[in-house]
């Protein structure tokens, strides 16, 4: 059986720590929100993204209750990290449901404790729409994934068209206050603010659901 490898001095900002409480709070219940929307659309662009990722030593950020696991290849080293203990623990269940041997830990993106050049590749799936500064946490993968390696990310992301947009900007805070989730984010922009060099983006809804190919800058 696996077991969740805590950190007993995690320190996080304030925001940080919101957003922990904020996923402890709806951990119980976080997969039946989703069903629906996870069984028709998330779960073929999970299997489209993991179909891609060949390499050994794969850094999964913000695994939350496990969606990505069923995915996982077995031949495959996988290290999960994640804020929340309510999250990872759901994560740890399914993790032996598909006999699946993960490294989980408690840990903030926005402050790793792996040493640089830790890992071959990392991914993140609908994650830094919800870490208080993505730009920093996208610098610490860039710190820990090894030159030449692969950074993926998919995620939803704000729309550049004069009315959605800035109808997108307006409902935010709700969005923000229900799911944790900023519906707004200019992740491919907060990518190159990171210094992550960008390989492809791929649009899977319009402009609203981006997977980005990345990697450490020079």
């Amino acid at each position: 059986m696996e077991k969740i490898i805590p950190l007993s001095n995690l320190a996080v900002s304030k925001s940080t720590d919101l957003t922990r409480r904020r996923y402890n709070r709806i951990a119980a219940f976080y997969d039946q929100m989703e069903w629906l929307i996870e069984k028709n659309v998330f779960s073929d662009w999970r299997s489209q993204l993991w179909d891609q990722i060949e390499a050994d030593n794969v850094l999964e950020i913000g695994v939350g209750t496990g969606k990505n696991i069923p995915y996982y290849s077995a031949n495959l080293n996988f290290t999960a990290v994640d804020l929340s203990e309510g999250m990872m623990t759901k994560a740890l269940t399914r993790s032996e449901e598909f006999n699946h041997s993960v490294d989980f830990r408690l840990m903030d993106v926005e402050s790793l404790t792996f040493p640089a050049d830790s890992f071959d590749a990392a991914v993140a799936t609908f994650v830094f729409c919800s870490v208080p500064d993505p730009v920093k946490g996208l610098r610490e993968l860039g710190r820990v994934v090894k030159p030449g390696g692969d950074i993926w990310l998919l995620d939803h992301v704000r729309v550049n068209k004069p009315i959605i947009g800035p109808l997108m900007d307006i409902f935010n805070p709700l969005a923000v206050r229900m799911m944790g989730a900023n519906i707004n984010r200019r992740t491919k922009q907060n990518v190159k603010l990171a210094g992550l060099k960008i390989h492809s983006t791929t649009y899977l809804k319009g402009e609203e659901v981006q997977l980005i190919h990345a990697g450490p800058g020079q």
